[in-house]
């Protein structure tokens, strides 16, 4: 047999593959903290989506592809009358919920929304249980909802601990689309077998590159990346239940494969030779760590890295809102992944470019003593030309402590220090906060400002009388874990 003939023997199932299966199918999740954080986790999200329905740029992308159609027991869309199939509902959901970038985050070697999955768990969900009730079945209840969160939550973060996709130019959504692939398999069905396979097609799909999160190419496509890769997750369930086969070796395939292919850094020379060849790293096994341990953004719509420069800002404006034509400096103490991902001088060309640069989000509660998802917007920065000046007049400087504390997994900070200087020569106080109001540390503090939260964003959709219903049921833990999925949905919806 020639020498360049390869074995077309067909792989067993790549183990990162098997893991995820094993845990989705069969582990059960037994921690009380996980499920109450996956009940605030929830109700944030859903307000979040809630309130981004009030922004026409969000709302011009949301309804069936085929105006005017209705799916017959189809799955709904909070806050809408839209009732669709269970793919352009996870679409339309999981763009709702990340659009003006308000709720959880992980932070670790990779970032990202673990509840951006919610798009699909929930559309499936609601599609499953209307279809059952049509058949005289029993529905899904919300204790499924939240267990399918857990799991989603857990895999995207388990795989983002020690591997940066961003570091070779992929979006973290991809981790959206693999998690949201392997639960809602298993709610239609699925075996482990078929779990494999639905995952494999998440992994060998194109992935969506990181540009348009970075400058110059910063754009609105980032707020609904992930309903989009929540939305490919349902459609890969459903290929997949159809029967369709799966890649076994799809990320350990030489030469072919998505380690060889997307999970390598190249030559300077572009050969094809990788230089940086790795596997995924998997410090831990999946369990329910990731929800358990979740950030929260409850006080301002700014990406994480800037939530306690944020805090800083607004607690330094009482400091500094009668003299800021006096100010002649503005030091911001951070940590690497911050310089890294919303670091930025120069023109700010839409909200998006805005929500992800730190010296904006800095700017603005300094000079108005608040940060609001309407001052990311084209006429309040035209408006307000203090926000660049006060940019100019910025240093940022890396604190090797906090780039380090932030990825020890029992600290988890995201700590920023800003110190204001005058041009007569004094300074206020330095004001540094190194861990946000959403962090794990700060839970008692977080959750009553979280829930009045929620309840605000209601409001913003619903009337009173609906909103304390809704409200009512959700911070019942048991009740609304016994809650069917189509009735929850019902409370939800605007006929």
């Amino acid at each position: 047999m020639s020498a360049n003939v390869e074995m077309n023997n067909r792989p067993a199932p790549d183990q990162e593959l098997v893991d995820i299966a094993k845990y989705v199918c069969n582990l059960e999740i037994t921690s009380t903290e996980a499920y109450d954080t996956a009940r605030n986790c929830l109700i944030d999200t859903l307000g979040c989506g809630l309130l981004a329905l009030r922004f026409p740029e969000c709302t011009k992308h949301m309804g069936p592809l085929v105006p005017g159609t209705t799916v017959r027991n189809g799955a709904r869309v909070p806050g809408t009358s839209h009732e669709m199939d269970p793919v352009k509902a996870a679409w339309d959901i999981g763009a709702m919920i990340r659009w003006l970038d308000f709720n959880d985050t992980w932070l670790a070697a990779e970032w990202g929304h673990p509840s951006d999955n919610l798009g699909g768990i929930l559309a499936t969900a609601d599609y499953l249980s209307r279809c059952r009730v049509a058949e005289g079945k029993e529905a899904l209840t919300m204790r499924d909802v939240l267990t399918a969160m857990i799991k989603a939550h857990e895999i995207q973060g388990v795989l983002a601990l020690e591997n940066s996709f961003n570091r070779v130019g992929l979006d973290h959504v991809l981790l959206v689309k693999v998690a949201s692939t392997a639960v809602v398999t298993r709610m239609l069905g699925g075996t482990e077998a078929q779990v494999i396979d639905a995952v494999s097609q998440a992994f060998v799909d194109g992935q969506s590159l990181r540009t348009y999160r970075h400058s110059p190419n910063a754009g609105s496509r980032k707020s609904w990346a992930a309903g989009d890769a929540t939305s490919r997750a349902v459609r890969l369930a459903l290929i997949t239940m159809a029967g369709e086969m799966g890649i076994p070796g799809v990320l350990t395939a030489p030469q072919w494969g998505f380690y060889d292919i997307l999970f390598t850094k190249l030559n300077k020379d572009h050969s094809l030779k990788p230089v940086d060849q790795r596997r995924f790293s998997l410090p831990q096994p999946y369990g329910s760590y990731v929800m358990e341990n979740v950030l929260f953004k409850i006080s301002f719509p700014a990406e994480f890295h800037s939530q306690t420069a944020c805090e800083a800002a607004v607690r330094l404006y009482p400091s500094v809102k009668d003299r800021l034509a006096d100010i002649s400096k503005i030091v911001i103490e951070t940590h690497e992944s911050a310089i890294r991902i919303i670091s930025k001088v120069g023109p700010l060309a839409n909200p998006a470019d805005r929500d992800h640069c730190i010296q904006y989000m800095v700017a603005v509660p300094l000079a108005f003593g608040d940060l609001v998802a309407e001052q990311y917007e084209n006429s309040f920065h035209e408006a307000n030309p203090i926000i660049d000046e006060l940019r100019n007049k910025m240093e940022i400087v890396e604190i090797p402590r906090y780039s380090r504390e932030y990825l020890e997994s029992d600290k988890r900070s995201i700590a920023n220090a800003i110190q204001v200087f005058f041009k007569d020569g004094s300074s206020t106080e330095k004001i540094e906060v190194e861990y946000p109001i959403g962090h794990r540390r700060r839970r008692a503090e977080g959750i009553p400002v979280l829930e009045r939260k929620f309840l605000s964003n209601l409001r913003t959709r619903f009337p009173e009388a609906r909103c304390q219903k809704i409200m009512e049921l959700c911070l019942d833990k048991a009740r609304l874990e016994a809650t069917p999925v189509n009735a929850f949905m019902d409370l939800l919806t605007i006929n």
